[in-house]
């Protein structure tokens, strides 16, 4: 009877962009809101300059990542084109490498032929994009994806410092808002770590220390140059 096992590696791609759009969201937006308060500004000065935080985040996230995944899928690409290439002129030759690779694997020589043979017969650049070059459908780069993933989650993240500051009075903000996005952050390292399968208090914990790490340098930088009106 087949032993169905639940993986989560599909989610690498979508889940490494959410989770760091939505960590930035938090820790940048709260780390602002808490810089300008403690430089004494308006709550109105605040909320403006979190929206405009937002907003400029949200865009940078998402061409920061669009830009570097695409960089990733361009190099994937000039290497499938190179092996495709390989695979025409010389295809004893790459014959040769799977066998090596399988070898080096655990596979004894005459086995480790018989494999290469059969895979590279049914796709012989897959079997070497796979084993040779690490390249998988699964883990392959996805720009778009990652970008839309990471302004959407940025925005989410960063709304939530503002709804305290809309909500909160200007004394009460500078608690309020850190104790909060801690528990924000908490609670996106608990889910992070459930759709990836690992350590929920592990990614918590990691979560949570350097977000305070930020906000606190933030803040500190704040009351020290801030000129109170």
């Amino acid at each position: 009877m087949p032993h169905p096992e639940k993986h989560k590696t599909h989610r690498i791609g979508w889940l490494r962009a959410a989770v760091l759009g939505a960590n930035d969201g938090i820790v940048s937006t709260a780390s602002l809101v808490l810089g300008v308060a403690a430089a004494g500004a308006s709550s109105k000065s605040i909320l403006i300059a979190g929206v405009a935080g937002l907003v400029a985040g949200a865009m940078s996230m998402a061409a920061g990542e669009y830009v570097s995944v695409s960089s990733q899928a361009d190099t994937e690409r000039a290497d499938l084109d190179r092996e495709r290439k390989e695979l025409a002129a010389h295809p004893k030759q790459e014959h040769r490498e799977m066998t090596a690779i399988y070898v080096e694997r655990g596979l004894d020589a005459g086995l480790a032929s018989n494999v290469a043979t059969q895979l590279m017969t049914h796709d012989a650049l897959g079997a070497h994009a796979r084993d040779e070059l690490g390249i998988s459908e699964t883990l392959t780069a996805r720009p778009v994806q990652a970008a839309v993933a990471s302004a959407v989650t940025f925005s989410v993240g960063a709304v939530l410092p503002l709804l305290i500051v809309l909500v909160v009075p200007v004394s009460a903000l500078m608690w309020a808002v850190s104790g909060s996005s801690l528990l924000f952050l908490a609670l996106l390292g608990s889910l992070a770590a459930r759709a990836g399968g690992a350590s929920v208090i592990t990614s918590a914990v990691r979560v949570t220390f350097w977000g305070a790490l930020a906000m606190a340098l933030t803040a500190g930088v704040g009351a020290l140059f801030g000129v109170t009106a």
